[in-house]
């Protein structure tokens, strides 16, 4: 192998490298404001006693988890504007397209998280006299976030991977600019090997983050 490395050439493209970054990060961060309100509601309907409102919440969540990322991001891209004549830019129809995704996980997490959640608590919410919804958020959403964190947490470090896919819809995300600067540079090599540097950046602090949680939750459940 002749190939001669240049990493000066990445020194060089590190300024449009994190200004990819920034972008990643906030389609990530939206993203998961998206998916942790939502999802918390989604997961409140996927166990509602009401069995239409169970019934579309399944759905949904079923839809969102077993297509994949990269098709939804394509259809809302190009077919929500042909459908409802509405005309978003890349970055936003990918927070959408992310954030709706992420909910459906998110969703799955909350409800399994919500079932842990003893009944002698909302029994004793009931006898203090507070109402259904004051009950879910000063509860039944406490417990349920605490024991749903590393789950939670492990979805957002998967969004964070998926928002790569934003690339292809021409949002100039961390994937993008390294794709762009590769072709310009002809340094595919060391230009990607440093994207991959950056996401094993962010991506491993927050895995073991993810390791400190799980032992905690753990040990508050007495497992």
């Amino acid at each position: 192998m002749n190939y001669d490395f240049s990493w000066i050439i990445v020194e060089r493209a590190l300024p449009k490298l994190f200004d990819g970054l920034l972008v990643s990060l906030q389609l990530t961060v939206w993203a998961n404001v998206i998916g942790l309100t939502a999802g918390f509601l989604l997961a409140l309907c996927a166990i509602s006693r009401f069995r239409v409102v169970r019934w579309l919440a399944v759905a949904y969540i079923e839809v969102f988890r077993c297509t994949p990322a990269l098709i939804q991001i394509v259809w809302f891209y190009f077919c929500v504007p042909m459908i409802f004549g509405v005309w978003w830019s890349g970055f936003l129809m990918g927070v959408l397209a992310l954030g709706m995704n992420l909910t459906a996980f998110n969703a799955e997490a909350y409800r399994a998280a919500i079932q842990t959640v003893p009944s002698s608590h909302l029994d004793a919410s009931v006898a203090l006299g507070l109402g259904p919804v004051v009950s879910t958020l000063l509860v039944v959403l406490p417990q349920a976030l605490i024991i749903a964190i590393p789950v939670l947490m492990t979805n957002a470090i998967g969004i964070f991977q998926q928002s790569a896919l934003v690339a292809l819809i021409s949002v100039e995300d961390l994937v993008y600019q390294g794709r762009i600067l590769a072709g310009e540079t002809y340094r595919p090599i060391e230009i990607l090997s440093t994207v991959a540097v950056f996401y094993l950046a962010i991506s491993i602090p927050m895995s073991q983050l993810v390791g400190f949680f799980e032992s905690r939750v753990a040990r508050m459940l007495g497992r």
